[in-house]
């Protein structure tokens, strides 16, 4: 495998402050982000390359073992802590691993063939091509993503088709879900190094509300206009709701500002079916205008009456 420097892939010198390398991340994962660049495979390979990077220069233990050792830091850095576990120096006979025999180095085997994929770094250590190192498996990285739903959508339960590095992938939303929860799609984050497991995907639903209706937690909020007619003589009104159509009693000299509660009416309560919040109303009273010479006149005669009460 090639060797990456991690300094050439954000753009920074190796004397770097950790301010700097801070920045330059977070100015790259913004340009190659895979929601940025959806069907780029290159952007995505530099995502990962970027992540990677960031992950070793932002750790200042990583980073001095990068620093010492280049390309075999992560051999470097498992050879030590054996070394620690056995409470052995560097060093020791050629033919038993530096003092810890043929099996107590764990993660390596002794091999007596001549293995062409067996790391420079070691034989400068061993003197040796006799060995080979299995290699450690790493997890990949995760995935951050989010995906916008109206409240309509998010109401009821439905299926949607995502498209992740370059595959399609179908989900089950359920009713209910919330603006600012996030969900885990495990293994559909960035591929393992070495057969390690892939990372996961979260995403985290964005639900705005809307000019007239607004979520409180499983309660819905809306202001509806009432004519004056109906309001003073009272009547019925239909309303459009997100559950379907309901018809409404008005009272008599209902007021402006009065708040009804529709009891389970609300938005659905997250995974829990035939559960929900409830829907309040506010009434706005519309007043009426161009009004004809008739309905001044008329007007004119409920004021009169209004006064003499």
């Amino acid at each position: 495998m090639a060797f990456v420097d991690y300094y050439s892939v954000l753009g920074v010198s190796k004397n770097a402050s950790a301010d700097d390398i801070k920045k330059a991340y977070r100015k790259l994962a913004r340009k190659y982000h895979p929601d940025v660049n959806p069907n780029d495979k290159e952007a995505h390979k530099k995502f990962q390359q970027i992540n990677e990077a960031n992950e070793v220069l932002s750790d200042p233990e990583k980073r001095k073992k990068y620093d010492q050792y280049g390309k075999d830091w992560k051999h470097a850095e498992q050879f030590e802590k054996a070394r620690q576990q056995q409470g052995q120096p560097y060093g020791g006979s050629s033919g038993g691993f530096g003092g810890f025999g043929s099996g107590g180095f764990e993660g390596f085997t002794y091999s007596t063939g001549d293995d062409s994929e067996f790391s420079d770094f070691f034989e400068s250590l061993f003197g040796s091509r006799r060995s080979s190192r299995r290699q450690t498996a790493f997890r990949g990285h995760d995935f951050n993503a989010e995906l916008n739903l109206t409240l309509e959508q998010a109401y009821t339960t439905h299926k949607q088709t995502l498209t992740i590095n370059g595959k399609n992938v179908r989900i089950t939303i359920p009713a209910g879900v919330e603006n600012g929860q996030k969900i885990r799609l495990k293994g559909y984050g960035s591929p393992g190094v070495n057969g390690g497991p892939a990372g996961d995907l979260y995403i985290t639903f964005i639900i705005p509300n809307e000019a007239n209706l607004k979520r409180h937690g499983n309660d819905l909020h809306r202001t509806e206009e009432l004519d004056l007619y109906t309001a003073l003589l009272g009547g019925e009104k239909t309303l459009d709701t997100l559950g379907g159509k309901i018809k409404l009693k008005i009272k008599p000299e209902t007021q402006n500002g009065t708040k009804v509660r529709l009891k389970g009416k609300g938005f659905p309560v997250y995974k829990k079916d035939g559960q929900f919040g409830d829907l309040y109303i506010t009434w706005e009273i519309k007043l009426p205008s161009q009004l004809s010479a008739r309905e001044k006149e008329l007007y004119e005669e409920l004021a009169k009456i209004s006064k003499n009460k």
